[in-house]
């Protein structure tokens, strides 16, 4: 058998499996359990925070023959036939590649048809957003006066290219970044179930690197076990990421500090040979500084910089933190990007 990737083969199934947007799920839930099912939705967010996942599961309990219920039950024939394709009442479309008049002209001359096997039919439009104008048109008055067997649910991940008459006609719902904390839980369950030889600091460092997007997390996750020998470790991690390791950032950090310029130099070195990218450096640099700021101010504890903080003066990291945000805006618009890292690098030092 194929191997299939983890987030395919972890994608949600039930709501509750999904992580994160518990408000989201809540009101979803409500409507179930009370039939007040809008006719259209729209769900809009960052990438890989559950949209369509939540969309499939929605399409599924609106036609489950146990409803009333907060979940699909997966068990029933409408269920099952959802899950493997076979059932006809639930259509995804990609706006991105069917984005013209005629597409949606196809499609509002067959909404009409009364669903196959289930109570609705549910048109799942991804990416919405790319629908030409004309497109986004013909849409209009389907969407603002289907008829009573069909549901809309539009995903995108940039809703300032909706139109404002298609937002009015849709109850919204906005998708947030997932909180680290449910990304690290997410993984440690799939690294049980599938008895993955992993580091706790490995999970961490993944969840960090995935930006509050947890399809991004599995899918490094699933990258790093190929990466790695018998165990993933965080070092892995930072290197199928292109991500600067803590160890780095901390010696670093440490010669800027002592104003050891020969070392900070080579450290960059090492670092630019191992294939880092040097606007990564340096934004993992900033991410380093806030820690070690949030360390100094609040009751957050990051361990590997309790040496590091007492070193640092506020004055000290808010000037390096400056000379960091001015760096990024300069790389935006030269070639010679190492150049003002290494005298990015001086100017902290001769602080």
């Amino acid at each position: 058998m194929a191997y299939v990737a983890l987030y395919r083969a972890y994608r949600p199934k039930s709501f509750h499996e999904v992580s994160g947007q518990k408000v989201i799920i809540k009101t979803l839930q409500n409507a179930l359990l009370h039939d007040k099912i809008a006719h259209a939705y729209l769900f809009s967010g960052p990438r890989g925070t559950g949209k369509t996942s939540i969309a499939k599961i929605f399409a599924k309990a609106v036609n489950c023959l146990n409803q009333p219920a907060k979940e699909p039950c997966n068990t029933c024939d409408v269920c099952k036939g959802i899950d493997k394709g076979d059932i006809p009442d639930v259509i995804e479309i990609d706006a991105a590649s069917n984005n013209g008049v005629d597409e949606i002209r196809d499609l509002r001359d067959k909404v009409k048809y009364m669903p196959s096997v289930g109570r609705y039919k549910v048109y799942i439009i991804d990416e919405v957003h790319m629908l030409t104008p004309g497109a986004f048109n013909a849409l209009l008055k389907t969407l603002e006066e289907p008829p009573k067997h069909i549901i809309f649910i539009l995903a995108t991940t940039e809703i300032h290219k909706v139109p404002a008459t298609i937002l009015s006609r849709c109850q919204r719902f906005y998708f947030k970044n997932i909180e680290n904390m449910d990304i690290v839980s997410k993984l440690s369950e799939i690294a049980e179930k599938e008895s993955i030889n992993i580091d706790s600091d490995a999970i961490i460092a993944i969840a960090e690197n995935a930006e509050g997007g947890l399809r991004d997390a599995i899918s490094l996750l699933d990258q790093a076990i190929s990466f790695s020998d018998d165990v993933v470790t965080e070092e892995d991690v930072h290197q199928v990421s292109g991500s600067v390791s803590k160890t780095y950032l901390l010696k670093l950090l440490s010669a800027i500090s002592n104003k050891e310029i020969g070392t900070s130099m080579n450290l960059l070195k090492e670092l630019l040979a191992q294939g880092k990218d040097i606007t990564r450096i340096v934004n993992d640099l900033i991410l380093a500084l806030r820690d070690m700021l949030l360390e100094k101010t609040t009751n957050v504890e990051f361990p590997r910089y309790q040496t590091l903080a007492p070193i640092f003066s506020f004055d000290k990291i808010y000037f390096y933190l400056d000379i960091l945000n001015g760096l990024q805006q300069d790389m935006k618009w030269t070639h010679q990007k190492r150049a003002y890292v290494e005298l990015a690098l001086i100017k902290m030092m001769e602080h």
